[in-house]
């Protein structure tokens, strides 16, 4: 008998070891989007606190986001792990009769393994990504600056302190479309931006969460600017049309920033594998030691991180 119980615990040994989990890299997983935030759009802005994260971490400039590069969809892309043929959201508004989202989050599933998840967004249609129970708590604010944006955060962070955060800022985008992607304004908009992430960072200092935290710092999309002939051509009666557009598969459109920062990061490091928008959901989940479903179509970004990937 006694032989019996060993042979069946060598067997059963080496497998348990293979399907251990290994420890969470970071505790806290904070990512935050930029609403329209090209990286060329970025290199022109004055944002310190965001090019000074890109020099003490790891990041690529050449990632991509998905076709139609268009907010919603590339948002419901970002938690999803999964693209708009899978996930199913084709729309850019707040649509209460399409309901939320039918595929799992990142929300839903690290709230299966215990964790406290949060989002702070500027745009009512982020309530489609707010599954049942899957979020501890959707900030939106009536006023969505990015200043409001990180006073809604740092005023969350203090009682919840979660594990996973969803930041979006959406007053780049705003004024993308109304100005210009490379007008004054738009520049404006990302230096408030900017300062905003400075804001965060040091809310997420003063919880004494910083040095368990990566924060990821990306977007949904890019833009270009339409020629007046364009311009023209799509103006109707009654309705103000901005130069700033989007949505189209060229790089100006899709090509986004990716950046992780804090715990486990490597420092200084250009990430040269490919990254896609679904790539965030599945890092976030692989720093905090939840299982990426095989079914997500995005990988984690391991090579940004000094710890290699659980196998």
């Amino acid at each position: 008998m006694n032989s019996l119980r060993h042979l069946v615990l060598c067997l059963l040994f080496p497998c348990a070891a293979l399907l251990r989990a290994e420890p969470p890299i970071a505790r806290h997983v904070f990512i935050v989007s930029f609403d329209q935030g090209a990286p060329a759009g970025i290199a022109k802005a004055d944002m310190p606190v965001f090019k000074n994260m890109v020099k003490q971490g790891a990041h690529t400039w050449e990632a991509y986001t998905i076709v139609p590069s268009i907010t919603l969809p590339s948002h419901t892309s970002m938690v999803t792990g999964v693209g708009i043929q899978k996930h199913q959201v084709d729309w850019n508004s707040l649509v209460p009769d399409k309901g939320v989202v039918k595929v799992p989050t990142i929300f839903s599933l690290a709230k299966k393994a215990g964790l406290v998840t949060a989002m702070v967004a500027s745009k009512p249609k982020f309530q489609t990504l707010n599954q049942p129970g899957s979020l501890d708590e959707l900030l939106i604010p009536e006023n969505p600056t990015s200043a409001a944006i990180a006073e809604a955060f740092s005023g969350m962070l203090g009682k919840l302190k979660p594990n996973l955060c969803l930041i979006h800022f959406g007053e780049t985008d705003t004024v993308g479309h109304q100005y210009g992607v490379f007008s004054p304004e738009k520049m404006k908009a990302f230096a408030d931006a900017d300062a905003a992430l400075g804001v965060i960072v040091e809310a997420l200092r003063q919880a004494g969460l910083l040095d368990t935290s990566v924060i990821i710092l990306t977007a949904d999309h890019g833009g270009h600017d339409l020629s007046p002939e364009e311009l023209i051509k799509l103006t109707k009666p009654g309705v103000a049309l901005g130069p700033g557009t989007h949505g189209s598969s060229s790089p100006d459109d899709v090509t986004i920033p990716w950046v992780a920062w804090g715990a486990g990061v490597r420092k200084g490091y250009s990430i040269t594998a490919p990254v896609l928008t679904y790539d965030t959901s599945a890092t976030a989940l692989w720093l905090l030691g939840v299982p990426v479903p095989e079914s997500f179509w995005g990988r984690p970004v391991t090579t940004a991180f000094d710890r290699p990937a659980t196998p």
